[in-house]
C-alpha cells in the first residue's frame, strides 16, 4: 500500500511549485516534506521529482501525482456526505487557455462553483499545450486544441474560437497606405502573445499566401492587452471576435481584410473518474461553450500554431 502522507507531500510539491510552499500548505517544515518525498522514492526505487525551480515530475512522479489528485477530489466529494472524514473543501485544477478565460469560460466556472461549493485552481496555458498538463497529471481537465484523448480521459468537442485580424484605423493608414498585401504585411509591426503564437502567420498564409511572416513583433502576453495594444496602434493582431466586435462596430478597430477570419477548434478533455464534481463542471463548460462558440470551424491551425 502507498503511504498517503508521503503521496500528499509529493502532490503538494508539484501542485504548489516548491518544497517550502508545500510545507506551508501541509502545515509542516520543508525538511519534513523533503523527507516524505525521499522516503516514497526510496520505497518505490525511482526518482519522482526533478529538483529545480519549479520542481518537475518524472514519468513515475507524474503517474503518482495524477493518482493523488484524483484521490483528493474523491475524498472531497465523500466529505460532503460524511463530514466526520474531515477532508478539505474539494478543489479541481483545470488548464484553460487565456482567450477562453477572457471570453466564455468564467461564467461556466462561476455557475459550477455556486452550485457545487467546490473551488477551482485555473492554470493558464496555450490550448495547443494544455493536453500536456493532463498527461503529466497536473490537472484533471483542460480546454485543448488536441482532439486525441489523453489516456484515461474523455474528449468533448466545444466549438471554435473565432479570431479576426484587427488594427486601429490610424495604424492601417500608416502601415498599409496602398492596402493590405504580402509586401506591406512583411514589414508592419504585429502583436504576438508568446513565442508559441503562430496565429498571425497562419492567417497571413491563408489570406495572402504568405509562406512565412517574419515581421517585427511586440510581445503582449495578455488577451485584454492584445485588444488594448491594437486600439493604441501598437500593432495588428489576431483577437478573439467576442473581445473586438464592439470596437469593430464603433470603428475603433478595423479588420485588415474584412471577413477573412480564422477558427481554432477547441475540445474539453477530463479524467474518466466518474466523479460527481467533474461531471458537473463538464456539463457547465460544454453548455457555455456551445452557447458561445461557433460550432462549425472554418479553418484550424496546425499543431503548435495556436495562441494562449
Amino acid at each position: 500500500m502507498l503511504d498517503y502522507a508521503s503521496l500528499a507531500a509529493l502532490a503538494a510539491v508539484l501542485r504548489e511549485g516548491g518544497f517550502e510552499r508545500a510545507a506551508a500548505v501541509l502545515g509542516v517544515t520543508p525538511s519534513a516534506v523533503s523527507q516524505r518525498v525521499r522516503a516514497l522514492e526510496e520505497r518505490l526505487g525511482a526518482v519522482l521529482v526533478v529538483r529545480g525551480q519549479p520542481p518537475a515530475p518524472t514519468e513515475a512522479g507524474a503517474i503518482l501525482y495524477a493518482h493523488a489528485e484524483r484521490v483528493r477530489l474523491l475524498e472531497g466529494e465523500l466529505a460532503a456526505v460524511l463530514p466526520a472524514i474531515g477532508a478539505s473543501q474539494p478543489m479541481l485544477r483545470i488548464a484553460v487557455n487565456a482567450d477562453s478565460l477572457a471570453t466564455w469560460f468564467l461564467p461556466a466556472a462561476a455557475r459550477f462553483a455556486e452550485r457545487s461549493g467546490a473551488l477551482l485552481d485555473l492554470v493558464t496555458e496555450d490550448e495547443g499545450h494544455t493536453a500536456r498538463r493532463l498527461r503529466s497529471g497536473e490537472v484533471l481537465a483542460a480546454v485543448t486544441a488536441d482532439p486525441v484523448p489523453v489516456q484515461g480521459c474523455r474528449t468533448v468537442p466545444l466549438g471554435a474560437m473565432r479570431y479576426a485580424a484587427v488594427a486601429s484605423p490610424g495604424y492601417l493608414r500608416r502601415h498599409f497606405p496602398q492596402g493590405v498585401d504580402a509586401a506591406a504585411l512583411a514589414h508592419a509591426p504585429l502583436l504576438r502573445f508568446d513565442r508559441r503564437d503562430g496565429l498571425q502567420a497562419r492567417w497571413a498564409q491563408a489570406a495572402l499566401g504568405l509562406a512565412g511572416l517574419d515581421a517585427p513583433a511586440h510581445w503582449v502576453p495578455s488577451s485584454q492587452g492584445f485588444v488594448d495594444g491594437a486600439l493604441a496602434g501598437l500593432g495588428w493582431g489576431m483577437n478573439p471576435l467576442p473581445l473586438v466586435e464592439e470596437h469593430l462596430r464603433a470603428g475603433r478597430l478595423v479588420e485588415l481584410l474584412p471577413g477573412r477570419r480564422l477558427d481554432v477548434a477547441l475540445h474539453w478533455q477530463h479524467a474518466r473518474l466518474g466523479a460527481r464534481l467533474l461531471e458537473a463542471l463538464t456539463a457547465e463548460v460544454v453548455a457555455a461553450a456551445r452557447a458561445s462558440l461557433p460550432q462549425a470551424p472554418a479553418a484550424t491551425p496546425p499543431r503548435g500554431e495556436r495562441r494562449g
